[in-house]
């Protein structure tokens, strides 16, 4: 399974990025290629976004099930393919360095069951480290933007 983990030293308090991220709406926009989301409950939800697979270029829809929320660092996810044979799970993790410092984590496992999946998983391989830093750089700096404005 193509995996990636990427780290972001981020200059807010645990507590900030704990508000951010325990909120599915808040960070579902921010998934590379993002089409849209729809929330089902309190640990589910729907997300579509358009993903490159090389020469294929498709609509990815996937079912995202939250399997943990441990306040206040820990978001843990599963994420199952609805009209791809694609699954895997993921997770972001804050850890405090200080009082207004925290590193923050993120970390993606994909992986493709489909008839091209050979193809399809060297793919996710190369574009994971990308889709990972990407999501959490975003998230990041959105994290960012909105405290500056409080």
């Amino acid at each position: 399974m193509p995996s990636e983990l990427h780290q972001i030293r981020v200059k807010l308090p645990i507590h900030s990025i704990w508000n951010f991220v325990s909120v599915m709406d808040h960070w579902a926009p921010l998934v590379p290629g993002y089409i849209d989301h729809e929330t089902l409950n309190s640990t589910d939800s729907i997300w579509k976004f358009k993903s490159d697979f090389g020469l294929i270029k498709k609509k990815v829809e996937l079912r995202v099930e939250i399997t943990s929320w441990e306040e206040p660092n820990k978001v843990t996810f599963n994420l199952y393919g609805i009209n791809e044979k694609i699954s895997g799970h993921g997770y972001f993790l804050a850890e405090e360095i200080n009082s207004e410092e925290t590193m923050m984590n993120g970390f993606l496992d994909l992986s493709s069951e489909a008839a091209m999946s050979k193809m399809i998983n060297a793919k996710l391989k190369k574009n994971i480290k990308e889709m990972t830093q990407d999501l959490t750089t975003a998230i990041a700096t959105r994290i960012q933007e909105l405290e500056e404005v409080k």
